[in-house]
C-alpha cells in the first residue's frame, strides 16, 4: 500500500492584499499530477475600507481553477468575460498562448464587511496544448456533482474518479474532490483513483497507517493505492492529482511552459504591453524583474 512520500506544509505568502497559505510548488515537490500552484486564500476578515484587487496580469500555458468557499471575487479577463463566483462554483480560465485577467471585490461588497476563503490553482497544459486558444468556463454549484457516502460528503470539482464527471472541461486525466464530514469517517479509495495523489487538509484531521496528520498540510503520497483513511470529525479534505506529464514543467511568474523560450516571449510582451487588454479593467502588475528567474 501507498506510503507518504511528503508531507508539504502551508507556507505564507503574500499576493499583495492579504497572506496566503502556499502549498505547490514545493521545493521537493513541484507537481502533484498536472497541479503545479495551489494558495489556501483566507479565511481573511476585510473591513469596508479593505478589499480584493489583483489587477490585471498575463498567464500562459496552464488553467487556472477558483474554488471559494466564502465570499465573493469578480473575475474580468481579456476575452471580455465579466464573472462573478460564489461559493461552490468554478472559475476555469484556460490560458493556453496567453490571456490577462484581474480578480476584485465586486462593486456591490466593496464597502461592507466581507470575508474571503477558498482555493487558487494553476494546472499547467500538455504538451502539445500549452499554446491553445484562451478559453474561461463557469460552473454553477448545481452543475458540479455532489454526494454522500457513509457520513461524508463529496463535491467533485473537476476531473473524474468515483465513476462520476465533472461539468468542468479539464484537459488531461485529474481529479480534485472536496470532502467534510460531521461525525468520524473511514475513507476506501483502493481502485479509484490514479496517477499521483496528494491529500490537503483543510481544517479537521485524518489518521493514515497510524499516523496522526493535522489540518494546513498536504499529503502526498508514492502512488495512488491508499489505505484506509480514518477522517476526524469537523474535518474538510480536498483530493487531488491525476496523471503526471512525461516532461517538465518550468515556471516563471505566471507563466507556465515546457520550454524557457515560451516564457521568455511572454515575459518580453507583457514588458511592452503586447498582451490583450481587459474591458473595464485599466490595471497593471509589472513584471517582476527583480526576481526573473525560471524555476526548473
Amino acid at each position: 500500500m501507498s506510503k507518504i512520500d511528503f508531507i508539504i506544509p502551508e507556507r505564507k505568502a503574500d499576493i499583495g492584499n492579504f497572506a496566503v497559505g502556499r502549498l505547490l510548488p514545493f521545493r521537493e515537490k513541484r507537481l502533484v499530477g498536472p497541479f503545479i500552484y495551489m494558495d489556501h486564500m483566507g479565511p481573511a476578515d476585510m473591513s469596508p475600507d479593505e478589499n480584493l484587487d489583483v489587477a490585471p496580469h498575463p498567464h500562459i500555458g496552464l488553467s487556472t481553477l477558483t474554488y471559494l468557499l466564502e465570499g465573493s471575487i469578480m473575475h474580468r479577463d481579456s476575452l471580455g468575460t465579466e464573472m462573478e463566483i460564489k461559493p461552490g462554483e468554478v472559475n476555469w480560465m484556460t490560458a493556453g498562448e496567453g490571456i490577462v485577467h484581474s480578480e476584485r471585490t465586486p462593486s456591490y461588497l466593496r464597502s461592507d464587511q466581507k470575508v474571503i476563503h477558498g482555493l487558487q490553482i494553476w494546472i499547467a497544459l500538455p504538451k502539445d496544448l500549452e499554446t491553445t486558444t484562451p478559453d474561461f468556463f463557469h460552473a454553477g454549484k448545481d452543475d458540479i456533482p455532489a454526494w454522500n457516502d457513509a457520513n461524508v460528503d463529496y463535491t467533485l470539482i473537476a476531473g473524474e474518479a468515483f465513476g462520476k464527471k465533472s461539468s468542468v472541461p479539464v484537459y488531461s486525466k485529474l481529479f480534485l474532490i472536496q470532502l467534510t464530514n460531521k461525525e468520524k469517517a473511514y475513507l476506501e479509495l483502493k481502485n479509484k483513483l490514479f496517477g499521483e495523489v496528494g491529500i490537503y487538509i483543510l481544517n479537521g484531521g485524518l489518521i493514515y497507517q497510524d499516523e496522526h496528520f493535522n489540518s494546513n498540510q498536504m499529503l502526498v503520497f508514492e502512488n495512488s493505492e491508499l489505505d484506509k483513511i480514518e477522517i476526524l470529525p469537523q474535518s474538510t479534505i480536498f483530493i487531488l492529482g491525476g496523471e503526471p506529464f512525461p516532461e517538465g514543467r518550468k515556471i516563471y511568474w505566471n507563466f507556465v511552459a515546457t520550454e524557457e523560450k515560451l516564457i521568455e516571449e511572454a515575459a518580453e510582451k507583457w514588458r511592452n504591453r503586447k498582451f490583450p487588454p481587459v474591458p473595464n479593467d485599466d490595471g497593471y502588475i509589472p513584471l517582476p524583474e527583480s526576481r526573473f528567474r525560471i524555476r526548473k
